[in-house]
């Protein structure tokens, strides 16, 4: 997937010629739905991109946090808004990639009901384990886990979350064998690892990030494409011989599929601009952020690669969700 340049942000060619006129948008409050609870890397991401496109749009952009199911309960929220512009939301790798492919009556369609805006962000995620795991290295814990195969813990945000089904891709490489152990949340998920409950777990490196670095959680590798800069001595997935293991999270923005071309047109350009802003390019970088600003069709593009990723590994664990 192509990466853009910010300074090609106000140049991209969105083949969106339209003689429907965003004239006069936005005239009141736009509405920009986490589907995820406050706090985590979705909506530390979201809030910053919303408190720099409000100015540009001359409106304020609020965050609604609307938990739930793995994220389905504030997509399904954004789906089903009315397509004016006036309600849209934050899409990840969750709402877009592994929910499609593992749940079985999913209430949304994350194709046909979504018209995509633009991607935001890139965030790698990070397999730690408990400091009481004797392992400093994966390559340990990989002989540990094999020595006694489902004797080791991993704590997710529920069944068939992107945290459970990126430990399932691990597992199904390395050969190994982890008991799995789903929580409501990745704040209940992460509050069990804190405390030794379950032995490791893997989640989005901003959330994680400060709990490594006080010592309370050991960081064993990184799902990105490269390195972090704020773990230089961690290595990849791929590094350690997981090729398949390369990309990170994303979360980008998506308005109800039926809005006008000419407003998804604005809420793009107003998204880029906001990430051109120095402020905000240092706080995505604060946060481990890689910055993925690109157009509608290949944000389009890029959650159809994401759901047939997720459908094979579904099918080779078998993960479903009923």
């Amino acid at each position: 997937m192509q990466v853009l340049g910010w300074g090609l942000a106000s140049g991209l060619s969105l083949g969106l010629a339209t003689p429907v006129s965003a004239q006069g948008y936005p005239e009141r409050t736009v509405k920009l739905v986490v589907p995820f609870a406050a706090g985590g890397s979705t909506d530390l991401v979201a809030r910053l991109l919303a408190d720099k496109m409000g100015p540009i749009l001359g409106q304020t952009v609020i965050v609604e946090n609307r938990g739930g199911g793995g994220g389905t309960l504030g997509a399904d929220a954004v789906a089903k808004a009315k397509p004016d512009g006036y309600t849209i939301g934050m899409a990840t790798m969750s709402t877009h990639g592994s929910n499609p492919a593992v749940y079985t009556r999913l209430p949304y369609d994350p194709i046909k009901d979504f018209a995509p805006i633009t991607n935001v962000v890139s965030v790698p995620s990070v397999f730690v384990v408990h400091p009481s795991v004797p392992a400093q290295t994966m390559k340990e814990f990989i002989a540990l886990a094999k020595a006694a195969p489902g004797k080791y813990t991993f704590a997710s945000p529920g069944n068939g979350s992107l945290g459970h089904a990126n430990i399932e891709q691990f597992m199904d490489l390395a050969g190994i064998q982890l008991l799995h152990v789903p929580y409501k949340g990745a704040g209940q998920a992460a509050t069990d690892a804190l405390a030794g409950v379950v032995h490791a777990m893997t989640d989005n490196l901003p959330s994680t990030l400060p709990n490594i670095k006080a010592g309370k959680l050991r960081a064993l590798a990184v799902l990105a494409p490269q390195r972090s800069p704020v773990l230089p001595d961690v290595p990849t997935y791929r590094e350690l011989g997981f090729e398949e293991m390369s990309e990170g999270g994303w979360f980008g923005l998506v308005a109800p599929a039926g809005t006008p071309p000419a407003v998804i047109k604005r809420l793009h350009e107003a998204a880029h601009k906001a990430m051109a802003t120095p402020e905000f390019k240092e706080k995505l970088a604060a946060m481990s952020g890689i910055p993925m600003a690109n157009s509608p069709e290949q944000f389009a593009a890029q959650i159809r690669v994401a759901i047939e990723k997720y459908r094979r590994i579904a099918k080779a664990a078998n993960i479903r969700i009923e």
